[in-house]
């Protein structure tokens, strides 16, 4: 048996790489729109953020005067997002298990469900706070399936040359919604009372379902549907050996927990320094979201010209600029210019590392990928929020912004050294061209685990750089499916090298054989297999 096994190891962190090679040759920042599906479930999903935003301000209105009323306000916050990080990535292993549409339609009738329950024991006058909390935690656990389930579906709808724009215009989406919901709120409260608010956030996701129902989705090649507990390992298998998207995750870290004394403290400048009441601090927030769409605009035109460095940093340093001066103007017109930069800022950097990550990431393990960043962004939040505020309890609101200014600073310096790779210019469509293996007898699927040896003969004069090959390659099989690997020279013949890898099954080896491969695999694994003479020979070793 020769065969070659392979797995997505070489993601050359290359820091040179040309821009002319790395761009997927972007059109109009608006070019998403024309393709119809993306259209309809873009405003769709926007719908569904509106309502979000709605709720959570209703939710919090419907405690502001209960006992204890600064404590309950801050837990319906953290029932909207605990859930998110503790749930994201199995809800990311439904996303790569499951029909994405059907997902997504099922996740909107159980949005439709609990929301009407809301609104009718709210309406009743049955919605103690426990109970608020409860159904509050229960539609965030809905949002934790749908958020990498709609991420994922992103690169389904539009070519790939028009992914990093949708993935902007979703940015915009975000902040339109964070933006206007919470005025709408606040007018539909004033007028009807907070159960209207349920109900309009019920009513949020039926325009949702009905386009995922129109949404004729292209036939794939799931294959054969993982168990659960395996394909979760799968998942951070993949992650814990992709030097891409780690370094991914490093920077919106070093971005997000910073960043955070804005999201976190806004209400304190419009209060405290600028003297604004509600309608001014939403006028703040509007801000932010006019900076969003002036980001599409603006990077729908200039990312060609800009490698993903080269937006990351001066949006960087843009955002910090921001953090600084927002604390020292007392002028309303001021503060609103310089929010809008600070959103232009805010959604350069998170769309654009959200569309390096679903750029990157191959389709089988698309979700789980986008469910770890989103673990990631949204644990970022929660600590920086916690910090700036006790920062700021501390020693003061200016300060505050003083020390997270310089904290990003610093994360711009070290993003000097830790550059994100451009990887544009890679394939990473699936790539089936390992052989069929032929055995002797049908192994059992999950009979135990699976040792493959590959031997190959090198020259001496091949070694050196055959050791960088393998390197590699050894990183490649991890994240495909091996939980360990380990490369020999055989000590009679010094020109024989011996490869192992173990898989945990035969059926978990096959995944290997049946689409967890790149076109950039198998560039990697063809590169190490041609230096050996006579080619190198496979073999499968599986329990007795």
């Amino acid at each position: 048996m020769t065969q070659r096994e392979d797995g997505g190891a070489a993601e050359p962190v290359a820091a040179g790489t040309s821009v002319a090679a790395t761009s997927a040759g972007e059109s109009s920042p608006w070019a998403p729109f024309a393709q119809r599906a993306f259209r309809w479930l873009w405003f769709g999903v926007f719908l569904s953020y509106f309502g979000t935003w709605m709720q959570t301000v209703g939710a919090q209105w419907l405690v502001v005067d209960a006992p204890n009323a600064a404590t309950l306000v801050s837990l319906v916050q953290a029932a909207n997002t605990l859930p998110v990080m503790l749930l994201a990535l199995p809800g990311g292993v439904l996303a790569d298990s499951f029909d994405r549409r059907w997902l997504l339609f099922t996740v909107q009738v159980y949005f439709f469900v609990v929301g009407i329950s809301l609104t009718v024991l709210t309406a009743l006058g049955f919605m103690p706070p426990s109970l608020l909390l409860a159904l509050t935690f229960a539609l965030a656990i809905g949002a934790a399936v749908q958020l990498p389930t709609w991420q994922s579906t992103i690169p389904d709808l539009v070519p790939r040359s028009q992914l990093r724009a949708a993935t902007r215009l979703e940015g915009v989406s975000i902040n339109l919604a964070r933006s206007a919901g919470p005025a709408l709120a606040g007018l539909v409260i004033a007028g009807f009372g907070v159960a209207a608010v349920f109900a309009l956030n019920a009513l949020s996701v039926v325009f949702l379902a009905i386009a995922l129902l129109l949404w004729r989705r292209r036939p794939g090649s799931d294959g054969q549907r993982e168990r659960f507990v395996p394909a979760l390992r799968a998942g951070g298998r993949y992650v814990s050996h992709s030097p891409v998207v780690r370094r991914l995750l490093l920077r919106a870290i070093l971005f997000v927990m910073p960043g955070m004394a804005l999201w976190a403290l806004l209400p304190l400048i419009a209060n405290q320094q600028l003297g604004l009441g509600a309608a001014g601090y939403g006028v703040l927030f509007g801000a932010l979201g006019v900076g969003a769409i002036l980001a599409v605009l603006i990077l729908g035109r200039l990312r060609n010209r800009l490698t993903t460095n080269g937006v990351l940093t001066p949006a960087a340093v843009m955002f910090s600029a921001a953090l600084v001066i927002i604390v020292l103007v007392s002028n309303f017109l001021a503060a609103l210019v310089t929010l809008v930069f600070a959103g232009l800022a805010w959604t350069a950097v998170i769309s654009t590392l959200n569309a390096e990550l679903q750029l990157f990431l191959p389709v089988w393990v698309r979700a789980r990928g986008l469910a770890i960043y989103m673990i990631t962004f949204t644990g970022s939040m929660t600590v920086g929020s916690l910090i700036w505020g006790l920062i700021a309890q501390s020693v003061g609101l200016r300060v505050a912004f003083f020390v997270a200014a310089a904290v990003m600073v610093a994360g711009v310096v070290a993003g000097l050294f830790w550059r994100v790779p451009e990887i544009a210019h890679l394939d990473r469509e699936p790539a089936i061209y390992w052989p069929e293996p032929r055995l002797a007898f049908d192994p059992e699927p999950d009979g135990g685990a699976v040792l493959v040896t590959v031997e190959y003969t090198i020259a001496a004069d091949r070694e050196q750089a055959f050791l960088e090959a393998m390197e590699h390659l050894g990183q490649s099989r991890r994240r495909t499916g091996a939980t360990r690997w380990e490369l020999y020279r055989n000590g009679d013949h010094p020109t024989r090298f011996v490869e192992l890898f173990s898989v945990p099954s035969w059926q978990e080896h096959l995944r290997q054989h049946e689409g967890r491969m790149t076109g950039t695999d198998q560039e990697i694994e063809e590169a190490a297999l041609a230096m050996s003479d006579p080619p190198p020979r496979a073999e499968h070793l599986l329990p007795p």
